[in-house]
């Protein structure tokens, strides 16, 4: 206790909480666990193939047949939840690939189920990996048919779920997208499938690896018309809003280190769970920069998720995953 002007005041000493681990274990407010971690997977036609991706350092496409070996890592790290990506050898202008029950997504989540029934299965909905344009919606007159979309995305989605997805998540950016899968997905039966919308999608410049690794770089144009417009926060929290009308359990912000604002305004808007997705050019930057041994990977990575969780986010999606999970267990 001191005084001041004849006043007794408390005397609080902050440093006193950070003396020791130990202590400040106790006292630590925000904490990151393996199951809060969503690993993306690239699966790609072909057999035995695992392929490095160049512009993701540690990231690999994997053929279906090699899924098993990936998974069993993945599961022995705590990461229980993957989200899958497909990479196909055939596209078409209508994106076929993406709704055909025999396709990759649909096959390789029958193997995932098979091998790893209890990791939780997400599948991506959009049509960019499987659109010979490259982009996320059929292309009517040089121009992204929202309404034309639609249908196609709910009949990818059912599919994903008939395969045993346990969450399909449209990431096309097509207006009311999750009605039209909500409404599919009830129509066949299958309502108690989670549904996780991209809701606050940016036209983000972070993207590059990504469109690398699942060769869906757009063929023309851009996506600015249909992704969000980065300065606009006030219109991610409506499109996260209707998202949630339209029967979304999930909503999702990506990219996440740029938007943590727009995260933390979503925590204390919503009570829905809400995910962010450490994006691939928020990876490569920390690939790159630990390559050159200018940082510490792991601490720098796990500070960056840290931040994403302290904004808000429930569930986090990175390609960090594995490597975050490990260190966790080691730590504790």
């Amino acid at each position: 206790m001191v005084e001041e002007g004849g006043r007794i005041l408390r005397e609080r000493r902050m440093r006193r909480l950070r003396g020791s681990e130990g202590i400040r274990a106790l006292v630590r407010e925000t904490s990151i666990h393996p199951s809060n971690l969503v690993a993306p997977i690239f699966v790609r036609d072909g057999i035995g193939i695992v392929e490095p991706v160049e512009a993701m350092p540690g990231v690999n496409r994997y053929s279906v047949d090699r899924l098993p070996e990936y998974l069993e890592r993945l599961s022995e790290s705590g990461v229980a939840s993957v989200i899958l990506f497909g990479v196909p050898g055939l596209k078409d202008e209508r994106g076929s690939g993406a709704y055909d029950p025999a396709g990759l997504i649909p096959r390789a989540l029958r193997k995932l189920k098979e091998h790893s029934p209890r990791t939780v299965a997400i599948a991506d909905v959009c049509l960019c990996e499987y659109t010979s344009h490259g982009h996320c919606g059929l292309v009517q007159g040089g121009t992204i048919d929202n309404d034309a979309t639609l249908p196609l995305l709910a009949r990818a989605a059912v599919e994903y779920a008939r395969a045993g997805a346990d969450m399909v998540a449209p990431s096309a950016m097509m207006d009311r997208q999750v009605l039209a899968i909500r409404s599919a997905l009830r129509e066949a039966s299958m309502d108690e499938k989670i549904v996780m919308g991209y809701s606050a999608k940016f036209a983000s410049s972070f993207y590059g690896p990504f469109r690398e690794a699942a060769g869906s770089r757009p063929a023309f144009g851009d996506r600015r018309s249909y992704q969000m417009d980065p300065p606009n926060a006030n219109e991610a929290l409506e499109e996260m809003a209707q998202d949630i009308e339209e029967g979304a359990d999930i909503v999702m912000v990506k990219p996440a280190l740029a938007y943590l604002d727009i995260i933390s305004r979503a925590r204390a808007r919503f009570d829905a769970p809400i995910a962010a997705y450490n994006v691939s050019g928020e990876y490569s930057m920390v690939k790159a920069a630990a390559m050159n041994q200018w940082i510490d990977e792991t601490a720098v990575a796990y500070e960056m998720l840290l931040g994403i969780k302290r904004a808000g986010a429930n569930i986090i999606i990175t390609y960090f995953a594995e490597q975050i999970a490990k260190w966790l267990n080691r730590e504790r």
